[in-house]
């Protein structure tokens, strides 16, 4: 199966990307597909041997929409000066012709040539050629709502086209009848409801664009990161090029004040890079020959060069974009209701303005007024502002996170993290830094401290465990030797195992001991540095014992706070590690949980998860990815705490790049804000059309209150500014 993005043109409503979703998850080749209307695309699973994307793009054409192929970036384009010339121009001919339609009822002074009273035709030429302008300025919202109804999606433009179109023709018919002098006719002009209902829908389309352009913007900013350009080196000599014409294993050249342009390896010089972008990290990191560079990093200092690794789609904030663009396009529950609700809205809207238009003219009301009503219900009752109800939310707080260093995967996590109870934080690299040190030696062997570390630390220099840092970082500030290691072979959860110099070395926790059958003689030492905070390293050679040595961590700055805020919002926390339960509870102690699970496996991590759901937990995870995936992708929600270079790999729910506790919380109070806004926007759409619809039937005429095809169109316009205003309320801070 492959995945693909695609840019679609001609969707306006929730009915549009309800229709078009509905149609390709029929297409045989298609595993799945979901239309996003707010960032106007389709994420779409398909099989390549059945499809291929010209067969896609057939598809979207069939269904009654334009695919713009591949989605590759996120495009904010702010109204250009022709455009808003444009609207600016209709929105003077709008004023125009309700001058000359209702002037006269105020009594408004007016030309001769178009006065009601004494030049009926010239009035009705008047309005007949306005109205002509204006359906041709909402031809797309006619041939939309046409092509809609043929592929049998009805939608919003079906609605309006239907409404604006019957206005429109009936008004001829009685163009013609003034034109023969029946000027009793006039009064069954509509050429400026027909136009004013485009004008609206139209004024209604800027200002959503608008919207919809803001609710990007957080997320286009991760695109602008990266420089345009980038030197490099061909020959010896400099050239500058565009990052398209940068390939891997092309030497790149940062100076200082400038930013690494793609994802590389430093081969020369060294410098301090500002990584904050991706890592959180507000000090500068210090790099040099053999690290990784981050695109988009700034280089504050030094000069270097750097070998090209990921380049365009494969670079760390490409995957950054791809990830939350993805994230966008998956529906959350929610918004599934909406949308199957939408659905069914439209063609039954149809129906009852078919019985309204009906049932007025048995009752005698007459074709004019029967076709008013007709068209008011078809008007008043666009689910535009249901269909920007959820997903305008959803985009908004998606992008708010990612500019925050929280990328979510999946919109559900949004609807989902509220429902929060049971956090459970791995310990070293989570709660902590996972920068360990070297705090005590207990030696047992014949050897000096120092040959004893020098042979640790060749063995631990090829895990990836934060504790194997600790020794590599060790011998490197004391510049010693790696000694030549052969057979090393990582036991997870347990330790590693290794040979030097055809002498069989076990380094691990207690547990590695019991899984190798070796006596441990030391539970009593292990105990006394586990007290003081240490996490303990067993050195075993030939099956004896021959060290213990105690590594400690540093707690992150913000834990105890964030224990304590979650605390205060009735969420349980637990420490779930494989270190020893002394280390652990001290920890713990400090930073103020009071439930920890020590010396587990981690398939044992995973049981645990279960256990706290089968109590009717829901759980999220928070580890760091490397030992954690089971665990992780066994919680309700799995968060990962990585750097940037990890996030194509990731296979939680959650990527926190900034590696900030605090993080949590924001995605927690996040999607609470988001559910409220969301519940806020839907019963403010289901209110306006449960309250509108009886309106246009003509049910509260006995008491006065009517409305007209004019109105109504006003009428929901105001319906999505109510639901846009609302949304962006998600953009202030908290």
């Amino acid at each position: 199966m492959k995945k693909i993005v695609l840019s679609i043109e001609g969707m306006t409503c929730s009915a549009c990307s309800n229709g078009l979703e509905k149609y390709l998850n029929k297409q045989n080749g298609i595993k799945n597909a979901s239309v996003n209307l707010v960032m106007a695309s389709a994420n779409i699973e398909y099989d390549e041997k059945i499809v291929n994307i010209d067969n896609l793009n057939e598809f979207v054409k069939k269904a009654g929409f334009k695919s713009l192929g591949e989605f590759k970036e996120i495009k904010v384009e702010s109204k250009n000066k022709k455009e808003k010339v444009k609207f600016i121009s209709f929105t003077i001919l709008a004023i125009l012709l309700m001058y000359i339609a209702m002037g006269h009822m105020i009594n408004a002074p007016t030309l001769g040539i178009i006065d009601v009273n004494k030049n009926p035709i010239g009035y009705t030429i008047c309005l007949f050629i306005l109205c002509i302008v204006f359906i041709i300025y909402g031809y797309d919202i006619l041939k939309n709502g046409y092509k809609n109804l043929i592929h049998k999606t009805p939608n919003m433009d079906t609605l309006v086209g239907i409404g604006v179109l019957s206005s429109f023709l009936y008004s001829i018919y009685s163009m013609v009848l003034v034109l023969q002098g029946n000027n009793m006719a006039i009064h069954h002009l509509y050429f400026e409801s027909a136009a004013m209902v485009i004008y609206f829908i139209k004024l209604g389309r800027y200002l959503d664009g608008i919207s919809k352009d803001k609710t990007k913007e957080a997320i286009s900013k991760l695109v602008t990161i990266t420089p345009e350009k980038a030197v490099i080196k061909v020959n010896n000599v400099e050239k500058e090029v565009t990052l398209d014409e940068v390939h891997k294993e092309d030497i790149v050249i940062c100076k200082p004040g400038e930013k690494i342009a793609v994802d590389g390896e430093i081969v020369n010089g060294k410098a301090h890079l500002d990584e904050s972008f991706i890592t959180g990290e507000s000090k500068p990191v210090y790099k040099e020959i053999g690290e990784k560079v981050i695109a988009g990093s700034i280089n504050y200092d030094g000069y270097i060069e750097y070998k090209a690794e990921k380049i365009g789609k494969e670079s760390t904030i490409s995957e950054i974009v791809k990830l939350v663009v993805e994230a966008t396009n998956t529906k959350a529950p929610i918004s599934k209701i909406a949308d199957k609700v939408s659905g069914y809205f439209v063609p039954a809207v149809m129906i009852i303005a078919i019985i309204s238009f009906i049932i007025y003219l048995i009752m005698g009301y007459g074709f004019a007024n029967s076709l008013i009503t007709f068209v008011t219900i078809l008007v008043v009752a666009c689910p535009c502002s249901l269909g920007l109800a959820t997903p305008l939310a959803i985009v908004v707080s998606e992008g708010k996170c990612a500019t925050n260093g929280i990328l979510i995967k999946k919109s559900e996590i949004l609807e989902n993290a509220g429902k929060v109870n049971t956090i459970v934080f791995d310990k070293t690299g989570t709660l902590t830094y996972g920068k360990l040190k070297i705090s005590k030696i207990r030696n047992y062997s014949n050897m000096k401290n120092e040959e004893l570390i020098q042979l640790v630390g060749s063995i631990e220099s090829k895990s990836t465990h934060p504790i194997g840092k600790a020794f590599t970082d060790y011998l490197e500030e004391e510049n010693i030797e790696k000694l030549e290691v052969q057979n090393f072979e990582d036991v997870s959860g347990f330790g590693i195992t290794s040979e030097i110099e055809d002498k069989k070395f076990i380094l691990g926790n207690r547990k590695i001991l019991d899984k190798y059958g070796i006596e441990n003689k030391y539970k009593e030492e292990e105990k006394d540095l586990s007290k003081k905070g240490n996490s303990i390293v067993y050195v075993v050679q030939n099956k004896n014992v021959i060290a213990l040595i105690g590594v400690n961590d540093i707690v992150r700055e913000n834990a105890k706070e964030v224990i304590g805020i979650l605390k205060k919002e009735n969420i349980d926390t637990v420490m779930l590690t494989g270190d020893n339960l002394d280390t652990a509870s001290k920890i713990a102690k400090d930073i103020g949980i009071s439930n920890v699970i020590a010396n587990v496996l981690p398939s044992e991590k995973t049981d645990t998860i279960k256990k706290l759901q089968q109590e009717g937990k829901y759980v999220m995870m928070c580890g760091d990815g490397i030992n954690d995936s089971p665990a992780l992708a066994t919680a309700n929600i799995g968060v990962s705490v990585k750097s940037g270079t990890d996030i194509a790999m990731d296979s939680s729910d959650v990527i926190l790049t900034k590696n900030d506790l605090n993080s949590i919380t924001r995605l927690i109070n996040t999607s609470k804000r988001t559910m409220k806004i969301i519940k806020q926007n839907l019963f403010w759409a289901f209110f306006y059309n449960v309250l509108m619809i009886p309106v246009a039937i003509g049910l509260l005429k006995p008491i006065g209150i009517t409305i007209n095809p004019m109105l109504a169109s006003l009428a929901m316009v105001f319906s999505s500014i109510t639901v846009i205003l609302n949304t962006l309320r998600l953009k202030r801070k908290g």
